[in-house]
C-alpha cells in the first residue's frame, strides 16, 4: 500500500452513484429531510475511489460525494483483464471475496461492488459478498481488498528476487 496521493485532475473519472438514502429528522415543526450519497468513481484503467455527500437536495449531495470521492483515489493492480491474485476484503460486518477469473467471464459481481470493480477497469473476476450487505461497508471492504493486492513483481522486489525466481 503506498501512500503517494493520485491527482484526480489528471485522470478521466467517470462516476456512479451507488446508493441514494432520505434521511429524516423529526423536529418540533415536523421532519427535515436530507440526502446521503454514496458515489464511486473511477478511470478504468487502474483508479478507483468512493465518496459520500450529505445535503438537502439530491443533486447537491451527489456533487459532495464525488468530491470526496476524488480525495480517496487508490491504484488498483491489474493483470491483463482481471486482479494478480484472490483476496478478502473486510471492514466492519461487511466481508467481500475476490477471485480472478479467466478472459471472457465478465465482473460477477452483485450490489455496490460491481461499479467499483468496473470503474477500476477490472474485466474478468468473480466476487461473493460475506456478512453485512451494507452498501457503505461493502464498498470499504471491497476498497480495502483491492488495495491489498500485490503484483509478481511487487512481491519479488519485497523479497529481493527476481520473479522468474518466484515463479519457480
Amino acid at each position: 500500500m503506498n501512500n503517494t496521493s493520485i491527482d484526480p485532475n489528471k485522470l478521466d473519472l467517470e462516476e456512479r452513484v451507488v446508493a441514494i438514502n432520505r434521511v429524516a429528522k423529526v423536529v418540533k415543526g415536523g421532519r427535515n429531510f436530507r440526502f446521503a450519497a454514496l458515489v464511486v468513481v473511477g478511470d478504468k484503467d487502474g483508479h478507483v475511489g468512493f465518496g459520500t455527500g450529505k445535503a438537502k437536495e439530491v443533486p447537491e449531495s451527489i456533487n459532495k460525494a464525488v468530491d470526496d470521492a476524488k480525495k480517496n483515489l487508490i491504484e488498483v493492480p491489474i493483470v491483463g483483464t482481471t486482479i494478480p491474485h484472490q483476496i478478502n476484503g473486510r471492514y466492519g460486518g461487511g466481508n467481500v471475496l475476490m477471485k480472478p477469473a479467466s478472459e471472457g467471464t465478465g465482473v460477477i459481481s452483485g450490489g455496490p461492488v460491481r461499479p467499483i470493480l468496473e470503474l477500476a477497469g477490472v474485466h474478468d473476476i468473480l466476487t461473493k459478498s460475506l456478512g453485512s450487505n451494507t452498501p457503505i461497508n461493502m464498498i470499504r471492504a471491497a476498497l480495502n481488498g483491492l488495495s491489498h493486492l500485490q503484483t509478481a513483481e511487487d512481491v519479488a522486489r519485497l523479497r529481493g528476487k527476481s520473479v522468474e525466481e518466484l515463479l519457480r
